[in-house]
């Protein structure tokens, strides 16, 4: 029942044309993501000449619902089935750089998470999304080098969330993702950079031409 319920509450991913606006921080719950409209393109909040970007949101729904998510919950008491998540990717603007972003509406309130860009995309195993992207690979796999495994390397977004249940984050780096290498979002159950996985989000991360 909770699948089938969930499954209909599936938001479709929507991007965002070349030259879009800033991609916002801020605190937990200092903005609310907007609703979407299934395949539409998003108004740019601001101007962002020469760049690219793309931003996805969908709901939480369990591996087993009636109709996927492109946003999977493992662990339904920390990212219960419903819950919303929005990522927004800025990158060129004339130098080298990536800028990520997360929202979360409808988790655990006053807790913790982990959130990293993963290399593969989500599946019905919480291992699917493989490993953390790194800017500089390192060469033993799994990475726990802190030469390799920390924020400059990585793309690391955790937060806090509010008494609501929302939270926010924004991560920038001064390189860009290399193409097909970052497939993912997974909240961890804690901050930092490892912890359970509990919630996974695919994400398309690759340049997007107007149209």
């Amino acid at each position: 029942m909770v699948a089938g319920i969930v499954a209909g509450a599936v938001t479709a991913a929507a991007v965002l044309a070349s030259g879009g606006g800033t991609a916002g921080g801020g605190t937990a719950g200092s903005e609310t993501p907007g609703s979407e409209t299934p395949g539409s393109r998003v108004a740019d909040p601001g101007g962002y000449p020469g760049g690219y970007g793309v931003r996805v949101a969908a709901r939480f729904s369990p591996p087993s619902a009636f109709v996927a998510s492109p946003a999977l919950t493992y662990d339904m008491k920390l990212v219960p089935a419903g819950a919303r998540i929005e990522v927004v990717q800025r990158g060129g603007h004339g130098r080298v750089s990536v800028s990520v972003s997360v929202r979360v509406e409808g988790l655990v309130a006053g807790r913790a998470y982990g959130a990293h860009v993963h290399q593969g995309e989500c599946g019905g195993d919480p291992a699917a999304a493989g490993g953390h992207y790194q800017h500089r690979e390192d060469p033993v796999r799994p990475s726990k080098d802190p030469a390799y495994a920390n924020p400059e390397n990585e793309v690391w977004l955790g937060f806090t969330t509010d008494a609501q249940g929302a939270g926010a984050a924004t991560a920038r780096q001064g390189w860009e993702f290399r193409p097909g290498e970052a497939r993912s979002v997974v909240l961890h159950g804690m901050s930092g950079g490892a912890g359970a996985r509990i919630a996974c989000f695919t994400v398309p991360f690759e340049p997007v031409p107007p149209e």
